[in-house]
């Protein structure tokens, strides 16, 4: 029977380098871990060795072994964890909206462009960083395994959404804190309401989006759906369309799941990427004319919104001390709110 292929925590991907290849077809059988030495800069033995070890190395989605030896077309993917030196959490004085603060939690609406937890990038400058600094202390992670070696970098952080993504946060202040409110979010028992801004006219009012989320097998940087589960983890999103544009609709989103890039990927897959989102083709003139007056329109929209059109509207859950049932509000941030005008503008009569 095959191994299973580990996986990486959705949230420490961005603390991993990726590697994707597809052998030559002239080339000469090579054991794998000399090929890989000679396609990757800075992959010593040592590191590869250590890589296939773990499972991070695989030919044709299935574990390797360092005496494999490539054969033409091969494809190999490769993931190398960045070592724990290169990565310091250091307290910055950076402002930062705070919702709620009691001793036990912290409730933050995060700007679009702020990263949440350092990674490969941003070492500086992110959330985590400005929370060490206004806050004494935060509790560290339990989960600080092999697979999870940047845990120490996320202290009280019990999820997380993109740095293009605005919206809320919750924050624990203390152990108690964060082991209830992690298993509150493993047994999906959060209210998570986010606000997008999606290309195209959904036919349905409401919907149900069901497809596996991992990573893009040739683009080890992006999310991709698999339908058929073969791939990535269970995900669910349920849509509701708030306001119609002809050309784009104004959706809320509920989460079912967490998954990285969930909505992103999911109403991509769906054939409704999120507006401006450039990584999974939002940013293109999917609808409409391509040509003149709309052009332009289209153009200082996303001037206007240099970001995905994605917001973490509304966050519900029990408070994990007083047993209090707590639900945080958050209005659209300016750049979305400018975007939609825009498009209720666009769309009026004689226009």
């Amino acid at each position: 029977m095959e191994a299973d292929v580990p996986e990486i925590p959705d949230e420490d991907q961005e603390m991993f380098e990726h590697f994707h290849f597809v052998v030559d077809p002239g080339q000469d059988l090579l054991r794998i871990d000399k090929f890989l030495m000679y396609k990757i800069s800075g992959g010593t033995r040592t590191r590869i060795q250590h890589a296939i070890d773990s499972g991070n190395v695989l030919v044709n989605k299935k574990l390797t072994k360092a005496s494999y030896k490539v054969r033409p077309h091969d494809e190999i993917s490769v993931v190398f964890p960045y070592p724990k030196r290169e990565i310091e959490l250091i307290a910055e004085n950076i402002p930062i909206n705070i919702v709620y603060e009691d001793n036990d939690i912290l409730i933050i609406n995060k700007e679009p462009g702020m990263v949440v937890h350092p990674g490969v990038g941003n070492f500086t400058g992110t959330l985590m960083n400005a929370l060490m600094y206004h806050i004494d202390s935060l509790p560290e992670s339990k989960n600080e395994t092999d697979k999870d070696p940047f845990s120490r970098l996320r202290p009280g952080l019990v999820h997380r959404i993109d740095k293009n993504t605005s919206g809320l946060l919750v924050i624990a202040k203390n152990d108690i804190s964060l082991n209830r409110l992690s298993k509150a979010f493993h047994q999906k028992d959060v209210h998570r309401r986010y606000v997008a801004l999606v290309w195209g006219n959904l036919q349905e009012d409401e919907g149900t989006v069901v497809a596996n989320i991992g990573r893009d097998l040739r683009d080890r940087k992006k999310m991709a759906a698999f339908p058929d589960a073969s791939q990535g983890r269970h995900a669910v999103t349920h849509y509701k369309v708030l306001e119609r544009f002809r050309y784009a609709t104004l959706i809320e989103c509920r989460l079912e799941t967490g998954r990285t890039h969930q909505i992103r990927v999911h109403m991509a897959y769906i054939g409704h990427p999120l507006f401006n989102d450039e990584v999974y083709g939002g940013n293109k003139i999917l609808k409409g004319q391509a040509l003149g007056r709309y052009k332009q329109f289209v153009e200082n929209c996303f001037e206007l919104m240099p970001r995905q059109a994605l917001h973490a509207q509304s966050l519900g859950f029990i408070h994990p001390v007083s047993g209090e049932k707590m639900l945080f509000e958050s209005e659209l941030p300016a750049d979305i709110q400018a975007v939609i005008e825009k498009w209720r503008s666009y769309l009026q009569p004689n226009d």
